[in-house]
């Protein structure tokens, strides 16, 4: 075989075996250094990015907002119509749950009674108009590193 034909065999199969390979995901560490575009928390979600914004000045329980901006990992909105979605909130020993719905754009919203805790631990999950579930978990109110 001729070397230029070797060389462009080589360098053929090392770009299928490149681009056969799965893309590499964003870890949560990652993306509690990454600044939400709406002051919250980041979380991959299969193919989407949740954004999770709590009220962070409760000390009590009482009814707040949760919000949920859903992205795809380069940044751009994904619309929610027609999606359904819940957040289950854990802070010390209380659980609540919040029902969240389409709030124009590309946000979920609902409301639940909750002290904002340093422990707090958020379960989201959003299932998007004829797309399977998708699920994360966040520690919003934990320092960032």
């Amino acid at each position: 075989m001729p070397p230029i034909k070797a060389l462009i065999l080589a360098a053929a199969s090392s770009a299928f075996i490149l681009a056969s390979q799965p893309l590499l995901a964003h870890s949560d560490a990652y993306l509690d250094t990454q600044k939400g575009a709406n002051g919250g928390q980041l979380r991959m979600a299969g193919p989407y990015h949740f954004e999770l914004v709590v009220a962070g000045d409760n000390k009590e329980a009482r009814d707040s907002a949760v919000v949920v901006h859903v992205t795809d990992h380069a940044g751009a909105k994904i619309a929610t119509a027609g999606a359904t979605g819940t957040a289950t909130i854990f802070a010390g020993k209380n659980k609540a749950t919040a029902t969240l719905t389409a709030d124009g754009d590309n946000r979920m919203q609902g409301s639940a009674s909750y002290a904002s805790t340093p422990d707090m631990k958020v379960v989201v999950s959003i299932t998007l108009a004829g797309k399977a579930a998708e699920q994360a978990r966040f520690t919003p109110l934990a320092a960032s590193k």
